[in-house]
């Protein structure tokens, strides 16, 4: 006779839109998608946009670094720098003292692109954000913020 499942615990964790995982992650998607929507008419996708970033605050950084501060795997950084590099968007330049590391910068074109891409971010979240008390949003921030440095904690990873 076949055994029975018994059925999973009352935990609302279980229910999609009651993880704040899979929220979390629904919300990134969507996030993503519809910055992508305002910042491919300027030529960079979703994946560029991450890198533009990190890169508008600190330029000529390591690939390593820029991978740590997007928090992406190096061989995904890897493409996503390349197809910085064929847009005209960065140059990639090899270390001089170390063979094995290359140094990202910034073209005058992406660094033009900041003042133009930068007020889409706030139109997204004013967007995102519609309805929603101020305080209600501040307290989300902190929240996040320290789920986030508790994974990192967690998983002993650097909380960018």
């Amino acid at each position: 006779m076949p055994q029975r499942r018994k059925p999973l615990a009352n935990n609302p964790y279980l229910q999609p839109m009651q993880s704040m995982g899979y929220l979390s992650r629904v919300n990134f998607r969507m996030f993503s998608r519809a910055l992508e929507k305002l910042t491919l008419p300027h030529g960079v996708s979703s994946g560029q946009w991450r890198l533009l970033r990190v890169l508008w605050e600190e330029d000529n950084i390591t690939q390593r670094e820029l991978s740590e501060r997007t928090g992406t795997k190096e061989a995904t950084t890897v493409h996503a720098v390349r197809s910085l590099v064929e847009a005209g968007f960065a140059q990639r330049t090899r270390c001089s003292k170390d063979k094995r590391k290359f140094y990202i910068t910034l073209t005058p074109e992406a660094h033009s692109l900041r003042a133009t891409l930068m007020p889409k971010v706030a139109t997204i979240n004013e967007i995102a954000l519609a309805g929603i008390d101020a305080g209600e949003v501040d307290i989300a921030r902190k929240v996040l913020a320290k789920t986030y440095a508790n994974l990192c904690d967690h998983l002993g990873e650097m909380n960018v």
